[in-house]
Formats: C-alpha cells, sequence, structure tokens
C-alpha cells in the first residue's frame, strides 16, 4: 500500500490558496506596512543615535558596564563593516516576528496551564513542531506568501512560537499551592490569582521563554534569506553563493552581535524585574503608616500578664 501523503499535503495547499487567498494577501499586506514601518523608524535615525540608545537599554537592563561597552563597541563595528542597514532590517524582522510569536506563545500557554485538556491537546503539537527541520516550514510560507520577508516572517513566528507556550506553562505550573491556596483563603478569585499572583512569579521563567524565542527567530535569519527575507540572512546567503568569504563571515559575525545583545538585555530583564519589585515592597514597607500604640502585640506593656 502506497500511502500518498505528499499529494494530501499539496492538496491541502491548494484548498487553502483557494478558499482564503483573500486571508494570505492582506496578511502579507499588513505584515509588509508593519515591518516597514519599524524598519523606517529605525533607518530614519542617526546611527549613533541608535547604538545610543541600544547602549541605554542594554545599561538599564543588565546593570552591567563591560556588557554596555560591548554593545557600543560591538554595533560600531557593524557600522564599520557597512551592514548597518541590513542589520536594521534583521532587527525589524527579529521584533515583528517575536512579538507576533509572544502574543500566540503566552496566552496559549497561560491557557495550557489552566486547563490540563488543553496541555494534552498542545504538546504533541509543540512536539513536533520542534521536532520539523526548519526548512520545512518555508514551503507552506512560500506557498501561501510568495517569496520575500512575509513569508520568512511567518516561517520565523511558527519556528518560535513553542518555547513561549512550553515555559509559559512551565513557570506557572511549577508554582507552590499554597500560595495559589493562601489567595483562594483571602478571597481573591481566579482572574485576580492569576494577574497578581501566578504571572508575577513565573516571571522569571516567562522571560526564559521569551530568550529563546528570540534566539530561535535569529537563527532563522539566515534561512529565511534564502527566501528573498533580505537582511543580514541575505548577506550570508550571497556570500555562500557567491563563494564570497570575506562577506559571509562578516553577516555572520553581524548575527551573532546582534544575537550576543538580544541574549543579555532578556537575561537582564528578568532580574530588573525582580529587583524592581523588592524595591517597591520596601519602598511600601517605609511608607506603611505606623501601629497604633495600644494596638495589641505591639505595646510591651499590655503584653505583661498580671
Amino acid at each position: 500500500m502506497n500511502l500518498s501523503i505528499g499529494k494530501w499535503f499539496e492538496a491541502l495547499i491548494d484548498w487553502f490558496l483557494a478558499n482564503l487567498g483573500w486571508f494570505f494577501d492582506g496578511t502579507a499586506w499588513l505584515t509588509s506596512q508593519i515591518v516597514g514601518g519599524v524598519e523606517y523608524a529605525l533607518v530614519a535615525l542617526h546611527p549613533l543615535v541608535i547604538v545610543a540608545v541600544l547602549a541605554a537599554v542594554a545599561a538599564v537592563m543588565t546593570r552591567s558596564l563591560p556588557v554596555t561597552l560591548f554593545s557600543t563597541v560591538a554595533f560600531l563595528l557593524i557600522i564599520s563593516m557597512n551592514l548597518w542597514l541590513e542589520t536594521l532590517s534583521s532587527l525589524a524582522i527579529v521584533v515583528v516576528s517575536v512579538a507576533a510569536a509572544l502574543l500566540i506563545g503566552v496566552p496559549l500557554g497561560i491557557w495550557a496551564a489552566l486547563s490540563s485538556s488543553v496541555s494534552t491537546f498542545v504538546r504533541p503539537v509543540l512536539d513536533l513542531m520542534q521536532a520539523m527541520p526548519v526548512f520545512v516550514y518555508l514551503i507552506p510560507a512560500v506557498f501561501f506568501f510568495g517569496v520575500g520577508t512575509v513569508p520568512g516572517i511567518a516561517a520565523t513566528i511558527v519556528f518560535s512560537i513553542p518555547p513561549a507556550v512550553r515555559l509559559t506553562e512551565l513557570g506557572i505550573r511549577q508554582l507552590d499551592s499554597e500560595l495559589l491556596e493562601a489567595a483562594e483563603a483571602f478571597g481573591a478569585k481566579k482572574g485576580l490569582t492569576l494577574r497578581d499572583v501566578q504571572l508575577p512569579l513565573a516571571f522569571p521563567s516567562i522571560m526564559v521563554g521569551v530568550n529563546q524565542v528570540i534566539m530561535l527567530a535569529l537563527s532563522m535569519v539566515v534561512v529565511a534569506g534564502m527566501v528573498g527575507a533580505g537582511g543580514l540572512g541575505g548577506v550570508v546567503v550571497q556570500g555562500v553563493a557567491q563563494l564570497d568569504t570575506a562577506r559571509g563571515f562578516e553577516g555572520g559575525l553581524a548575527v551573532v552581535i546582534l544575537a550576543v545583545y538580544l541574549d543579555r538585555v532578556t537575561g537582564g530583564a528578568s532580574s530588573l524585574a525582580g529587583w524592581l519589585r523588592k524595591a517597591k515592597r520596601l519602598r511600601t514597607e517605609r511608607t506603611a503608616p505606623a501601629p497604633a500604640a495600644g494596638a495589641p502585640g505591639i505595646n510591651a506593656d499590655a503584653a505583661v500578664v498580671h
């Protein structure tokens, strides 16, 4: 028996194109406008201004002088290699792809954490998505959106969703059940418990998921360059196609610099959030009104047993 699974897949693609072509055309147009807007906003500013902003973000997020100096020198190196516009193009693609992946992955991870049936259904789908070779994602993307930036973004979004779902679910599920019981004992409803207890405590795990999503999105930059996505991926692909070792190495080095920068910044965001919560708690304790002098348990004289 010969199962022509490939033919079934081809028929499914043809059905989508015939019945939902308007949807893919609209999505492609909207995505192009968003990416173009982000890229235009980045290109409109002077390169040194953007370098200063990126260094300031690194300083605030990581509170580390070496990381800040590395960011400054590394981006100046990219400018000296004449890859600044390509870097901004790749950064715009990564920003849009990561934002879309998180908008899908984080809510889905929350839903899976709160519902065992959803988790049971989602888990094998995520396993399949993570086991799929990266080039396979480009096949339907090219069929649906043609060649260019949009299919690269679509493939990047699908490829980078699983870590956001898994680590969001893990962060919520591994919380101490006694904390949830204490919140319920004080009369907090499920929505309030999720917002004020579960999500803040699961934030470090969620940020690890964000970090992994960014790394996967950057790993797709070069692959997406094969379908005309441009940016640094296009530089690397062009270097390979033309056997231009120097240009290919410079493009790869720029990708590494961008990856290291985003990794350090997102890693620092988790610790920064914890530091801000601690500072807020200490500030609240300082500004809290002093208890009344005759309050039970405070006045030492009142505690003396006669």
